[in-house]
């Protein structure tokens, strides 16, 4: 497990951040604690950036708490502009250090707020905040309205007036996502503010009870399905923050909607990637995405006048997506009065250039096969674009990310990492050096500094997986297979047994979190333990994860094989986790697969109730974690954009009824265990509950775990333990026809929070 072999794995450099003049600060971790570094490019050099040992005392000394040298937990790290001091995050507070033994502590907005009267209506406000690029205000939501805090003083001021319930500003509220982030975008000079005021007031109610001893609390909020007649809109609006003055763009309310993302926005709080601002705040672009993602257009707003004008439409048969993995690749270029638009129209996500006055189409910028997945800079002065792609190098895992330089015209494109393996990159502000942190699943990994032509600057760490080779552990078996089609290569990942012995025959477990938007295997990346995959393959199982089709990161073609419209949902890749395991049983004699098991959880929980009521010859055993096993009990974003909108017909059948999983209850044969918690706000317990009702009909045996009060993922004390460990008695009675051992107390998750710690 996680917990046991994370601290097994040395020189695990994350959180990479580059500092105000192009150094790079990152922590190291070895078996001794934390180290933190500062990498010079300039000098090729790297260095601790100061004396744990030191640094702990003085911060002890400064703060009367207990502080660790070996786990100062650093989240942030600012050197002084002038001098040696600099400034440390430790997430509880924040510290100035003249020096690394001299060091007092900075008051923080609360602390201030209680010293100066005039702001203690400010020390009431404890919602998320959005701050300006000049750092010196912080949007945020009060009553539905949006208010800006001055974050040296404290003063807040109120920018809107009119918002109210189900109707305010800037609210990151509608289905699953329900936070009290604002979702805005600052112009530059953080005198303007881009956002919307969304209207929720004829959509639909959620609700969910809690479980208590008393009378029980009633949680209500705005939730529409797929189908619903009233899904919420927005009314996009510009602020001055000075003024006040709200401007209300002049067109229509939008659907909420983004490019890419289930939500308006892929990371609501902290910007709105759809809304872009010219570099002087006269001008905002923004996209408006049609209620089933088929369309799109991207539109020009004068920000003083709310005069909007078209500028280029793009409609595609199935949906549209701006990027992959959560990052959304259109680009404002209003210095030169471009765009950068994101297409799969030659079937591979590649990037276009278009003149942002007439929409005409410049140029193609990237080229040949392989997809896009993340625009990660623009060098407008030289005009070199820098973007990560998958399935571009031949011979390769398509999966392995790699990152790459193009010109706007199209010309030089380049490899920058030319490693076989999977890159994860972080690029500086001006893009001159970036991060290269690359692996695969059975090789550790490397962090390199590069300059932006690719050339190797300064190691900064590598991973010594020594002491967990040392203790037995063994990689996962990477393998191809062919699909359903029996002629495109899948790529998965297998995990054995630790004490493998061929002339066994080991049932089979498959972990499936397949569907439109993600890929059961994940990343390609190095970790010591992938969920419980190995802890099962170590009960005696050969545990297996395939990509099928109809997921991303390769061609469109490959993306659409299925998903492209609401019955097709229901295949989930099933056919081909079937075909692939079948080819792999025949391959391997020691893979049983006359004893195949399948679970997953939410996408993954409805892939497994897909397999056990479609193939209920080939699956023995099912375990179904909060599923979306109804798609028209869920949120209307997420399944309209996968299975288009819904349709009746006169005889009152819809183009969704081929999905829901309730309808197929009566061919379960095999062991299928449900889980839900009670408190789900993502995928309602409803989704569950429909196929319990139908299972219950259909008069079939079957096992069901409520969490009282959990959410989508289990995530309160001991239940995320406690369904691991039923899931390996489920395993072990029906699936390998053994004995579990009675109520075995698996680790505790206040324990298993120590561990990780360590």
């Amino acid at each position: 497990m996680s917990y046991n072999v994370h601290s097994l794995v040395h020189h695990t450099i994350s959180d990479v951040s580059y500092l105000a003049d192009g150094r790079v600060f990152y922590g190291d971790p070895g078996a001794g604690g934390v180290v933190y570094v500062i990498a010079d490019p300039a000098r090729g050099t790297k260095a601790a950036a100061f004396d744990n040992a030191k640094l702990a005392e003085a911060l002890r000394t400064a703060s009367s708490r207990a502080v660790e040298a070996a786990h100062l937990n650093v989240q942030g790290y600012t050197p002084d502009a002038v001098g040696s001091g600099f400034t440390v995050d430790l997430g509880w507070s924040k510290f100035h250090c003249v020096t690394e033994t001299l060091c007092a502590e900075l008051a923080s907005p609360e602390t201030q707020a209680a010293k100066d009267a005039a702001t203690v209506k400010a020390a009431k406000s404890k919602a998320p905040v959005d701050v300006s690029p000049d750092k010196k205000l912080a949007a945020f939501i009060r009553d539905n309205n949006l208010w800006v805090r001055v974050e040296a003083t404290g003063e807040e001021r109120q920018l809107t007036t009119d918002g109210v319930k189900d109707f305010g500003y800037a609210t990151d509220n509608a289905g699953w996502q329900h936070s009290d982030a604002p979702i805005l975008v600052w112009s530059a000079d953080s005198k303007k503010i881009a956002t919307f005021q969304q209207d929720q007031r004829k959509v639909g109610e959620m609700y969910l009870v809690s479980v208590t001893k008393g009378h029980p609390v009633l949680k209500q909020w705005k939730y529409s399905f797929a189908g619903d007649k009233d899904v919420p809109m927005i009314e996009r609006v510009v602020i001055d923050v000075d003024t006040a003055k709200v401007t209300r763009l002049k067109m229509p309310p939008d659907f909420h909607r983004g490019t890419l993302c289930d939500d308006v926005s892929c990371e609501g709080g902290h910007g709105w990637e759809d809304v872009q601002f010219a570099k002087d705040g006269k001008t905002l672009m923004f996209v408006s995405t049609s209620r089933d993602h088929k369309e799109e257009w991207v539109r020009m707003a004068d920000t003083e006048t709310g005069d909007v004008r078209e500028v280029y439409h793009f409609r595609v048969p199935t949906y549209y997506e701006s990027g992959q993995q959560a990052k959304v690749n259109w680009r404002y270029l209003s210095e030169t009065n471009e765009f950068v638009w994101y297409s799969e129209r030659d079937d591979w996500g590649q990037l276009y250039l278009y003149d942002a006055t007439t929409g005409k189409l410049k140029n193609q910028i990237t080229q040949g096969e392989g997809c896009v997945t993340q625009l990660l800079h623009v060098d407008e002065k030289n005009r070199v674009l820098y973007f990560l792609a998958t399935d571009k190098e031949k011979g390769e895992n398509p999966y392995y990310s790699h990152f790459y330089r193009v010109d706007f015209d199209g010309k030089n494109q380049q490899l920058l990492t030319p490693e076989d393996a999977d890159h994860d990159v972080t690029v500086a502000r001006d893009g001159s050096t970036f991060v290269d942190v690359y692996s695969t699943p059975v090789q550790p990994q490397t962090a390199v500094l590069r300059d932006s032509q690719g050339k190797e600057l300064v190691v900064l760490a590598k991973q010594d997986i020594a002491p967990l080779l040392a203790a037995g552990w063994k990689p996962p078996t990477p393998f191809r297979v062919k699909a359903r089609d029996g002629k495109t290569v899948l790529y998965g990942r297998m995990w054995k047994p630790t004490t493998f012995d061929e002339t066994k025959k080991y049932p089979v477990v498959d972990y499936v979190y397949a569907g439109p938007y993600a890929v059961s295997c994940g990343a390609e990346s190095f970790v010591a333990s992938s969920h419980d995959n190995q802890s099962v393959a170590d009960l005696g199982f050969v545990v297996v994860c395939i990509n099928g089709m109809g997921t991303p990161f390769r061609s469109k073609s490959f993306h659409d094989a299925y998903a492209s419209t609401a019955k097709d949902l229901a295949d989930a890749t099933i056919p081909d986790v079937v075909a692939g395991v079948k080819e792999l049983g025949a391959r391997y004699p020691w893979m049983d697969i006359t004893r195949v098991g399948i679970w997953g959880h939410s996408g993954g929980g409805n892939a497994t109730v897909n397999a056990m009521f479609h193939e209920p010859d080939f699956f023995k055993v099912g375990i179904a974690e909060s599923g979306n096993h109804e798609n028209r009990l869920y949120e209307d974003d997420w399944d309209e954009k996968w299975g288009g909108l819904v349709t009746v017909d006169k005889d009152g059948k819809s183009n969704y009824d081929a999905q829901a999983n309730e309808d197929f209850a009566k061919n379960l044969k095999g062991h299928l265990l449900l889980a839900y918690g009670t408190s789900d706000d993502n995928v309602p317990p409803n989704n569950t509950l429909v196929v319990v009702d139908a299972l219950i009909r259909a008069n079939k045996d079957f096992d069901l775990i409520a969490f009282p009060n959990a959410p989508h993922h289990y995530e309160l004390i001991g239940e995320a333990q406690y369904m691991v460990r039923r899931r390996w008695d489920y395993w072990v009675k029906n699936l390998a026809g053994g004995v579990p051992p009675v109520n075995y107390a698996i680790t505790s998750d206040e324990e298993v929070e120590k561990l990780m710690y360590r």
